[in-house]
């Protein structure tokens, strides 16, 4: 059950009184199932932690535009084929997030760090660490797949 509202300003917030931040997440897929993770830049929250790529939702812009968006700016790579996979809420510290994860299983382009962050193809079990919290619920998902 959603205990979000929206305040007086349109701005959702959940039953903390937190404002909720939607962000569109990519989960690169490889053939044989290799799966890429990026490490989050200095000066970021967590900086140096193991995420998927990503980043925030526009006002007004999709989940797809966004994911498209994102990994574009990010990785210099074109999304080709992708679907909405999973829908997680989760609570950091330093923001409340709900994350659209992404199943990315095309792109044109070889992911590369346009931010100067690194990339790493992972198996499962990851081998980088430390992962970001909301990371972890993912690896599971990709396991039961």
């Amino acid at each position: 059950m959603n205990t979000n509202v929206n305040d007086e300003a349109g701005v959702e917030r959940n039953a903390a009184g937190r404002k909720v931040t939607e962000v569109a997440v990519g989960v690169l897929v490889q053939p044989d199932g290799r799966y890429l993770l990026t490490q989050r830049p200095v000066g970021k929250p967590y900086e140096g932690y193991w995420e998927f790529p990503g980043g925030k939702l526009e006002p007004g812009e999709s989940v797809e535009a966004a994911l498209a968006r994102e990994l574009h700016e990010e990785l210099g790579i074109d999304v080709e084929a992708s679907h909405r996979w999973h829908t997680l809420e989760h609570d950091y510290p330093h923001a409340y997030v709900r994350l659209y994860f992404c199943k990315v299983t095309a792109w044109r382009g070889d992911p590369h760090g346009r931010e100067g962050q690194a990339l790493a193809w992972q198996t499962l079990p990851a081998e980088v660490a430390p992962l970001l919290p909301a990371t972890i619920p993912v690896l599971e998902w990709l396991a039961a797949d």
